[in-house]
């Protein structure tokens, strides 16, 4: 293990070696940068990564549900007036005409 952290870390035995050491300083000063930056970004990433599942879960739900409602509407029958108020067996109003019209 300490073979490799000298292959990336110890600028005597990395591929900058062969570098004047002024260059190989700042060289791993910018990479340092960049690394930094990279976990960063990936920790921000990770942190934010549960809220936007999250939202994304609420907007599939959503859909899903519409999905089912439009589903179920389809499968039903067109609702008519004779459905709704009329006797299906011999065709007479399903409730007295209280108001006598």
């Amino acid at each position: 293990m300490r073979h490799l952290y000298q292959l990336v870390m110890d600028p005597n035995v990395n591929p900058l070696s062969a570098l004047p050491r002024m260059v190989r300083f700042q060289l791993m000063s910018v990479l340092s940068f960049m690394w930094s930056f990279v976990f960063a970004t990936w920790i921000g990433l990770l942190a934010a990564f549960g809220p936007l599942v999250a939202v994304h879960m609420v907007l599939l739900v959503g859909i899903f549900f519409t999905s089912a409602v439009f589903l179920k509407a389809k499968e039903m029958q067109p609702l008519s007036y004779d459905m709704l108020f009329k006797d299906r067996r011999d065709g007479c109003a399903r409730y007295d005409d209280v108001w006598g019209g």
